[in-house]
Order: structure tokens, then C-alpha cells, then sequence
């Protein structure tokens, strides 16, 4: 799709120079997959109440385990 929009330049540029993204087009791509990626992105806080440990769940152990 063919858009035409004024984005301010020195946002522009300094979105370039930290994402590495190499054209405009490029930069826009990445920060739209950006944006949609961190809005998909489960709330952690909408999760309360929703989780039920199993009986004897022992997070402190499982930490063990991994280090």
C-alpha cells in the first residue's frame, strides 16, 4: 500500500541510526512488526487470579534445577 505521510526527519534519523535498519521503507517495516509484536504481548497483570499452581509446586527448586 502507497502512503504519504510527513514524519519529522530527526526522528527519522535517529530511529536509522539505532535500529540498523538500512532504507526508510526497511525502518518503517521494523518498527510496524515492532509495534505490533508489543501489543500482542500478554499483559502479565491481565493474568491474576487465572493461574492455578498444582499442589506441592515448588518454584524455589525448579530454580535450582536450572542453575
Amino acid at each position: 500500500m502507497r502512503t504519504n505521510i510527513v514524519i519529522d526527519d530527526a526522528l527519522v534519523q535517529e530511529a536509522l541510526a539505532v535500529s540498523g535498519a538500512r532504507t526508510k521503507k526497511d525502518l518503517i517495516h521494523e518498527a510496524l512488526r515492532e509495534y505490533i509484536r508489543l501489543k500482542k504481548r500478554k499483559d502479565l497483570t491481565e493474568l491474576a487470579g487465572r493461574i492455578s499452581f498444582y499442589p506441592g509446586y515448588d518454584h524455589k527448586a525448579l530454580r535450582k534445577m536450572g542453575s
